[in-house]
């Protein structure tokens, strides 16, 4: 399924960083809840994208898109949460932030083109 589409990648290759960052935040800081919920929402973006690209109608595509969108704002969150909590470290938070904020990026775009569209 990779190389259907630059933001494919992009959230493919965050919630690998994700799910690294969920063990390290379980193993080494012994932190149990709000990485799970890193963990969902961060995992969740290259989910939707996959469900938009077998989308059967351009409203059902746009709904996929609006749906991975807000789960990068919700990783956004629990990111700075646990930057503010100390669970993250800032250099981490920073890098892992960044990533999320340019799929982020590439999807909002995405809505706009398409929400123009019709």
């Amino acid at each position: 399924m990779r190389g259907k589409s630059m933001a494919y990648d992009k959230a493919y290759a965050l919630a690998i960083r994700i799910v690294n960052a969920y063990k390290y935040l379980q193993e080494i800081k012994k932190e149990f809840i709000l990485s799970k919920q890193l963990l969902r929402s961060g995992t969740s973006i290259g989910a939707n994208i996959a469900e938009a690209n077998g989308a059967i109608s351009s409203l059902d595509f746009s709904a996929k898109i609006s749906t991975a969108y807000k789960e990068t704002l919700e990783t956004k969150y629990w990111l700075s949460l646990l930057k503010d909590t100390e669970y993250l470290k800032i250099n981490a938070f920073n890098s892992i932030y960044q990533d999320t904020d340019e799929v982020g990026k590439i999807l909002f775009s995405i809505l706009k083109t398409t929400r123009i569209k019709k």
